[in-house]
């Protein structure tokens, strides 16, 4: 398990480098702070721990903490370093805010490593442990052959860790076949399933399809049509309350907004260009032309979110959303948007035009057998191909459902965000995205581990 001394060791060796500076500094400042956990009585941590006790693998530092080293590296990105603060959720939008961060998607994976250390059923005992985390920043060491130099190489991706754990205590990976493994990977699983026969390679790397990592389970942004080792888990959003009370005080905002804009659509795409017709092509151009309707001061409004201008930005699209009653939900490059989370903090009711959006992704946040009591869903064919008018499919749902609908949406809330590390005993009460997370990954490594003992 990762300790406190290991932090030191690391945190002196790159400061006597000189490798430490600005938010970087401030991060691993944090992460001293990583052991201050509350104490269970030994026969409640028992009773509380029971088929839930997790072992966090301890990885070298080049597996995690030295990748963030790489941050301004990626000339086809845009600089991650200010980001890293607060442990991942970047910095704060302002200096009063006190729950909103410029939080990166890209950085799940440190969060989460956070949020692990403070996990009240952490055992050193990895025969103990019902799961083992590996705090592999995946997509983070992913990004050397996505965008780097190392591209024509992507089929490596991954190689060295399993090297590593087969190498260093090899009986932990054995134990289970590595049924009993977990990790994060903030990407969508689409980034790590290029093919190994591909050459020359094309997009993506390859650590989905190496088989030494079939059997362990990944978290991933985004899941495939088939998933055998992902699940989808929410896109962190900007929103990370530190308390209760602060959780509640947003809810209630909520609860009391106005809704005077019909529908809302916060993206880019669908603007110029290619004149091929698509979902965003016909949203926009459906509302462009809306009409007025003596319900509400706009039918239809249009967020402009190209370039990534709104990605860390939320003021930018959250305040319209607050104002909208249903916000639209169209596939992009891939099904999934950051922004079907972000809808529904802001209690907007999401619209979605295809299941792999969400409903067939998010099961542990987002009941696939609840959909229609918190969404809708239009088929992208019938809008883009048959002229389906997606505001008059809108228009024609009763007040009384639209109420009934976003009562279910501000329930999902804390479902969705992952709040701040080191928060109050009361809002810990609440199970968050985190812990939803990792219930759903030990009943999922519970699963195949009993099905694996009953084959051999």
């Amino acid at each position: 398990m990762c300790r406190l001394r290991d932090w030191n060791r690391w945190m002196n060796r790159k400061k006597g480098m000189g490798m430490l500076r600005g938010s970087g500094w401030a991060l691993l400042l944090l992460m001293l702070m990583m052991l201050s956990v509350g104490k269970m009585t030994a026969s409640s941590e028992e009773e509380e721990c029971e088929n839930r006790w997790i072992h966090i693998r301890k990885l070298p530092s080049r597996f995690n903490l030295d990748l963030l080293e790489n941050c301004s590296e990626y000339l086809m990105l845009d600089d991650l370093c200010p980001y890293l603060g607060n442990h991942g959720l970047g910095q704060k939008t302002h200096n009063r805010s006190r729950s909103w961060y410029r939080t990166d998607p890209s950085m799940l994976e440190l969060v989460f490593h956070r949020r692990m250390l403070e996990y009240p059923c952490l055992t050193q005992d990895p025969l103990r442990a019902k799961a083992i985390y590996l705090p592999y920043y995946a997509g983070l060491d992913a990004l050397r052959y996505l965008y780097g130099s190392e591209s024509n190489f992507s089929t490596l991706h991954g190689l060295h860790l399993f090297h590593f754990l087969q190498q260093d205590n090899p009986q932990i990976w054995a134990r289970h076949m590595s049924h009993d493994h977990f990790l994060v990977m903030a990407r969508p699983a689409w980034d790590f399933s290029q093919p190994l026969t591909n050459d020359p390679p094309f997009w993506g790397t390859s650590f989905l399809e190496l088989p030494q990592f079939f059997n362990l389970t990944a978290l991933t942004l985004e899941a495939r049509a088939w998933p055998w080792q992902e699940h989808a888990v929410p896109y962190p959003t900007s929103f990370h309350p530190l308390n209760l009370g602060l959780l509640e005080s947003w809810i209630t905002r909520v609860r009391r907004s106005k809704r005077s804009i019909l529908a809302l659509f916060a993206g880019g795409g669908g603007g110029g260009g290619s004149s091929s017709p698509n979902i965003r092509r016909s949203i926009r151009s459906e509302c462009e032309n809306a009409t007025s309707d003596p319900s509400y001061e706009k039918l239809c409004e249009i967020v402009d979110c190209s370039n990534g201008v709104c990605e860390h930005d939320p003021v930018r699209f959250m305040r319209p959303m607050l104002q909208a009653s249903f916000c639209l939900q169209p596939p992009g490059d891939t099904p999934t948007r950051r922004s079907t989370f972000d809808s529904i903090l802001a209690g907007c009711i999401p619209v979605f035009f295809e299941d792999l959006s969400a409903k067939s992704q998010y099961g542990w946040h987002l009941p696939e057998n609840e959909f229609e009591d918190f969404s809708v869903f239009i088929p992208k064919e019938e809008v883009v191909f048959k002229g389906l008018r997606i505001l008059n499919v809108l228009q024609r749902i009763p007040r009384s459902k639209v109420r009934s609908l976003r009562k279910r949406v501000l329930a999902l809330i804390p479902n969705v965000l992952y709040r701040k590390h080191d928060s109050s005993p009361g809002l810990k009460a609440k199970k968050d995205a985190f812990d939803l997370a990792i219930d759903g990954t030990l009943d999922k490594i519970r699963s195949r581990v009993q099905e694996l003992h009953s084959v051999i």
